[in-house]
């Protein structure tokens, strides 16, 4: 079949659920194209941490290495997170004659206009939804909501539209009057054959970084700006973090924004009493051999969908509280900090750092465990393909 993913912003180097997908569906047989945005409008906090330098060059790399197709449409802008793209796009997608088309974020502007022209389309659609409560902050939220219950809401539910939950919130339901019964929720995962424990990729990545064998290594791998705790966690790597007997050793993993926020937070780096390695970003597949040489992950803020591949190295995580989190380090997987607290997020490091190595074998354990047994995507892509199929019989029989 053809399957058309409409997505505002998509990056060929990114670990992101489309990228996985994307190839995936490929691989199981269908005909796969991405229609996105450009991104020379795209904000610099967006794009500073992939790049967008010879984006065209990367989409065809992609394109070779998945089978997948990507097809750029022009902005006017991006704004409050979304991306407003010039006229077109309606035509682009129906010119393409596809069997069914994803649309990846029912609430964004993109998702709103193509669902207002559902029947017009004569396409059958599937929709996800990525939505937490701590992810939605616009002050115009309440306004937002009403607006999408009232019009687009109906829409959904009297037509039918399957819609995926990819986060297991019931946001959809709390906000927009769509109930879960109505929705499917589909986890997110990863490439466990691909993001795995592997010794001896360790002893060569340490052996070429001067990193002991014996060094306790902590990895973070994302964006160093506000929504990711860039700053807090320049702040909290600024004094010296000490463990018993051995030596700790930090791998950072990614570029901060070329603002003033990102200058702090340099500066504050270039201060650090602490071991740090820096590495610039790192495309999706190459982020493995930096996970396979740590012993622990960190996520200074939020949470981060590089979760899944941590885990999936056997690193155990230390993360903030929130919603989602206090889940993911149940059965002893990881540890929690409270939301900014330098003090509790450094205790946590120097926890697992002392931790003795029975105790410490039985979180490494449980978080492969945990990725190979619920978080296994190739079946998981699978089942995304299932609805998208079932979509296009039950449209089609109407």
């Amino acid at each position: 079949m053809r399957f058309i993913h409409v997505e505002d912003f998509f990056h060929p180097n990114a670990g992101y659920q489309l990228n996985l997908l994307s190839k995936l569906q490929a691989k199981q047989g269908h005909e796969v194209i991405i229609i996105t945005s450009e991104l020379d409008k795209m904000p610099d906090f967006l794009i500073s941490f992939f790049g967008k330098e010879d984006i065209s060059n990367k989409d065809k790399i992609f394109e070779n290495n998945t089978g997948v197709k990507v097809i750029r449409h022009p902005i006017y802008s991006y704004f409050s997170g979304r991306s407003i793209f010039k006229p077109g796009l309606t035509k682009l997608i129906k010119s393409l004659l596809p069997d069914v088309l994803f649309i990846h974020g029912e609430d964004t502007l993109t998702g709103i206009k193509l669902l207002l022209s559902y029947h017009k389309m004569k396409i059958p659609y599937v929709l996800d939804c990525h939505m937490l409560e701590m992810g939605s902050e616009n002050k115009f939220r309440e306004f937002f909501r009403f607006f999408f219950r009232t019009f687009i809401t109906p829409i959904i539910l009297n037509n039918q539209i399957p819609l995926i939950r990819v986060v297991d919130s019931n946001f959809v339901e709390k906000h927009f009057a769509i109930p879960l019964a109505k929705t499917k929720l589909l986890k997110f995962g990863t490439d466990t054959g691909h993001y795995k424990p592997n010794s001896l990729q360790k002893k060569v990545f340490r052996n070429e970084n001067s990193i002991g064998e014996n060094d306790f290594v902590v990895i973070y791998a994302g964006k160093l700006d506000v929504y990711k705790g860039g700053q807090f966690l320049a702040d909290s790597l600024l004094k010296k973090i000490e463990i018993v007997d051995r030596k700790i050793q930090f791998i950072l993993i990614g570029n901060s924004a070329k603002d003033i926020y990102g200058l702090e937070v340099e500066n504050t780096l270039n201060k650090s009493e602490n071991n740090i390695i820096r590495f610039p970003t790192q495309t999706y597949s190459d982020l493995a051999m930096f996970y396979q040489s740590a012993d622990i992950a960190i996520f200074p803020k939020q949470c981060s969908m590089s979760y899944y591949e941590v885990q999936s190295c056997q690193l155990p995580v230390v993360l903030e509280v929130n919603e989602i989190n206090i889940d993911r380090v149940k059965n002893k997987k990881g540890l929690l900090f409270s939301e900014a607290s330098i003090s509790e997020f450094t205790k946590k490091i120097i926890e697992f750092g002392n931790m003795s190595e029975s105790e410490f074998s039985v979180y490494k354990s449980n978080a492969r465990q945990n990725i190979l047994k619920n978080y296994d995507y190739t079946p998981i892509a699978q089942e995304f393909t299932n609805v998208m199929v079932d979509e296009y019989k039950r449209y089609h029989k109407k």
